[in-house]
């Protein structure tokens, strides 16, 4: 495809409508528990382990509220970049038949192993008035392959919610938390020490010597933005890890029969306890770094661009 349709569909299927209030639930928790914090004191002074402390918390909500929008999204640019299908003889059959339109996508019946699990299961004794029909409802014993679709192929809520259930919504949310957390507190920590630092040097040469940070004056627009910038890039090397563990996590499909079994098992999850906690995969080890230099010039130029416009609209509008 063209660059120009490239950046339309890109602009198409990761548009700001979950961005916009995972951004306004960072910065919104920010303000509120910094405000907190100052409250009752002489200056608007704010530690680092406070700000730290504010981002972890801004970040968790940030996640919790981002996940599903970011689930759909990254499934919906999975699938734009393949190119459509054309219509095959199993779309034919399933538009003719109803009950193969319960088929997990791109599948179509196995006869012969649906023939040898009922030729399985016809020795037990039957307890259900109707285990054949029972059993042409699940659409997994009709398949024979025992493979998930692929992302690109349940992208749409409605069909997210039908195979994995409204839990696969928020899948990824733990990595997605561990890189939000870090994320927001080293950002909000790194920017506030370039803001203290940048007010004490300002406030070396004045004469009288101000008594305490606030009255050394604003710190510049433009300096205050570029703070944000490198924050950024630096809060986006520290989480990075975190950040392709959750698109890793997202791009997996898990029907609800087999994250079922995984609870009837009591099935654990491989890896370390940290990877467990972080809900990283062992087997993605290799692949965690990959992109970092991409997100962390996207996260500095982001943030720049951020705070500077900003502080350009409350230069205009205040």
């Amino acid at each position: 495809m063209g660059i120009r349709h490239a950046v339309d569909r890109l602009m198409h299927v990761s548009g700001p409508a979950g961005k916009l209030p995972g951004l306004g639930a960072r910065f919104g928790t920010y303000e509120l528990l910094t405000a907190f914090n100052k409250d009752g004191r002489e200056d608007n002074h704010v530690n680092y382990s406070e700000a730290m402390l504010a981002g972890i918390t801004a970040g968790a909500v940030e996640a919790f509220v981002c996940t599903p929008f970011e689930l759909l999204k990254l499934r919906s640019q999975v699938g734009s970049a393949i190119p459509m299908k054309a219509t095959n003889p199993a779309n034919v059959i399933q538009e003719s038949f109803p009950l193969l339109s319960k088929l997990l996508p791109g599948h179509v019946p196995d006869m012969r192993v649906w023939n040898s699990s009922v030729s399985l299961l016809s020795n037990l004794s039957p307890k259900h008035p109707d285990m054949m029909g029972a059993l042409k409802q699940h659409p997994w014993m009709l398949t024979g392959s025992g493979k998930p679709p692929l992302p690109s192929d349940v992208q749409v809520p409605s069909r997210v919610i039908a195979l994995e259930g409204w839990g696969a919504l928020w899948r990824g949310l733990r990595p997605g938390v561990a890189r939000d957390c870090v994320f927001s507190g080293m950002f909000f920590s790194c920017w506030q020490f370039i803001h203290t630092a940048m007010l004490t040097w300002q406030s070396v040469n004045m004469n009288p010597e101000p008594r305490n940070l606030e009255e050394a004056g604003p710190v510049p627009p433009l300096a205050s933005s570029l703070a944000a910038g490198f924050s950024g890039v630096v809060a986006a090397a520290a989480s990075h890890t975190f950040d392709t563990a959750k698109s890793r996590s997202q791009c997996t499909v898990i029907p609800k029969y087999i994250a079922m079994e995984r609870r009837f098992l009591k099935w654990r999850a491989p890896g370390m306890w940290i990877e467990r906690m972080t809900g990283t995969s062992p087997a993605d080890r290799n692949v965690l770094f990959r992109g970092i230099g991409l997100r962390m010039a996207r996260s500095g130029i982001a943030s720049f661009v951020l705070v500077g416009s900003y502080y350009l609209a409350v230069d205009q509008l205040l």
